[in-house]
């Protein structure tokens, strides 16, 4: 009899309330809250304050009064913004393009058999950890019309007259490009290795018993296998290229470094952005200027993801 009456009492001892299939959604839901509450507090909340802001002429002391979208209309007759929009969108082809071009055959490199191949492999890294500071030093003076190592190297490959690195549109983009191109083709490298590391070897091994050169092993394995790592490094180097702005300061630190040089030849988004925030004091006109160069890094991403996307159809 007390094994009858016992049973349920175990029963409703063991059940327990809040339990069922919504208890536990709820539990799921908050394990993974803090990075939306994270993101909402510092990266939601500041761009659409950033929005706001835009649609006010508001200056360094906090005064400001409602001007609509005025401020987007100016920026349609700024021969400065659309100057600070061709600079970034040039430095950015001119960085990104070889960048992940030689990042991918590196990777490709790093992945075969090699002496030594773990210290290759940290050294490919080495110019992302030294200091950015330092970078644009250096690579100034490389660069230096009279006594940089790149015109005594062209000089004596012919080029008699010294380049001025920073006077011209051209040879600025390419000075910069290069300054980013250094800085992060083995970071870029070691995400494709990594990424490397996960394809089949049984796949090259059949390439090379049906007579497969390297080059089409790479063009018909490599490629398309990395085609997800690909899509997220083009996209990562699209918001780092369009928001540069600590190599080209620092390639021209004088008096007209936030300006990007005397004719404003090198002069990014970024760049324009600070120097209408806090040297204009016009922090409305700023944030406009700052959502336009959000919507033009989605813009390039979303075109960079359509044409990588297409890969698999080139194959």
């Amino acid at each position: 009899m007390s094994t009858v009456t016992g049973t349920p009492a175990r029963q409703r001892r063991t059940a327990r309330p809040g339990r069922g299939p919504r208890s536990e959604q709820v539990t799921g839901y908050a394990f993974i809250s803090p990075f939306f509450v994270v993101f909402g507090i510092f990266g939601l909340f500041p761009l659409l304050f950033t929005f706001w802001v835009s649609l006010h002429d508001w200056n360094l002391l906090g005064d400001k009064s409602w001007v609509g979208i005025a401020n987007y209309q100016a920026l349609v007759n700024d021969d400065h913004f659309w100057n600070a929009l061709i600079n970034t969108l040039g430095i950015f082809v001119l960085a990104t393009v070889p960048q992940l071009v030689v990042a991918l055959i590196l990777a490709q490199l790093l992945n075969q058999r090699l002496r030594a191949r773990t210290l290759w492999r940290m050294g490919v890294l080495l110019p992302n950890i030294t200091s950015i500071a330092a970078v644009g030093i250096i690579f100034t003076l490389l660069f230096a019309r009279d006594f940089g190592l790149v015109n005594y190297l062209l000089g004596h490959l012919g080029v008699d007259e010294p380049i001025n690195w920073q006077q011209h549109r051209w040879s600025s983009w390419l000075a910069i490009s290069t300054m980013v191109d250094w800085r992060w083709t083995g970071y870029n490298a070691l995400i494709f290795l990594a990424a490397l590391q996960a394809v089949p070897r049984e796949l090259y091994e059949a390439a090379e018993i049906d007579g497969a050169s390297s080059a089409k092993q790479f063009r018909h394995i490599t490629v398309p296998m990395l085609r997800p790592t690909i899509i997220f490094v083009t996209l990562i180097s699209t918001i780092g290229g369009i928001q540069l702005f600590t190599e080209p300061l620092l390639f021209n630190s004088g008096a007209n470094a936030i300006t990007g040089g005397t004719t404003r030849q090198f002069q990014t988004l970024t760049m324009y952005v600070y120097e209408k925030a806090f040297t204009g004091q016009e922090f409305g006109y700023a944030s406009s200027v700052a959502w336009v160069m959000f919507l033009v890094i989605a813009l390039v991403g979303l075109v960079n993801f359509v044409l990588l996307r297409r890969l698999r159809g080139v194959q």
